[in-house]
């Protein structure tokens, strides 16, 4: 066979492939959680995600919100953060998290604002339809200026996907 026709045969069969297979279900997601950071000191963090995911990976927003406690020297931190999902094609789903996104940490009169970097994993149980319980943990890597540079976050929220 001529280079041409090996071509023309390869894009036919995988066109055909493209064609005949079956699309892996996609849904989307929101999670409204409440938790806490204990870097420095423990304080509350309430925020939302939201994403796409498909059978094994996902990919989401999630912007949360840490208060600053004054008499525990503890700063208040926003962060936006964008990241990959890998997770178990179960009902109960098990996942790893990575991504990242901005930052601002803020205490008595100064702040710092830069990029920062997140891992971490969680899990996510069925309740009733559409509703799940989804508990997770991170540990970020702030850079810049901030006071501290590695600090956690431990949630747990309602997810709704559909």
């Amino acid at each position: 066979m001529t280079m041409l026709l090996k071509r023309a045969v390869i894009v036919l069969v995988l066109a055909a492939v493209g064609l005949l297979g079956t699309a892996t279900p996609a849904w989307a997601d929101v999670t409204f959680f409440l938790g806490f950071s204990p870097t420095p000191k423990s304080r509350p963090v309430q925020g939302f995600a939201g994403g796409i995911n498909m059978l094994l990976i996902g990919f989401e927003f999630d912007y949360s919100n840490t208060s600053a406690d004054a008499t525990q020297g503890a700063p208040s931190l926003r962060t936006g953060m964008l990241n990959g999902l890998i997770m178990t094609p179960t009902k109960t789903q098990l996942y790893l998290t990575a991504g990242g996104g901005f930052y601002r940490e803020a205490f008595t009169g100064s702040s710092a604002t830069s990029f920062g970097t997140n891992i971490g994993g969680g899990i996510k149980v069925g309740l009733l339809g559409p509703v799940q319980l989804r508990v997770d943990y991170r540990i970020f890597n702030l850079r810049g200026n901030a006071r501290y540079k590695n600090p956690q976050r431990v949630y747990a929220g309602l997810n709704i996907h559909f």
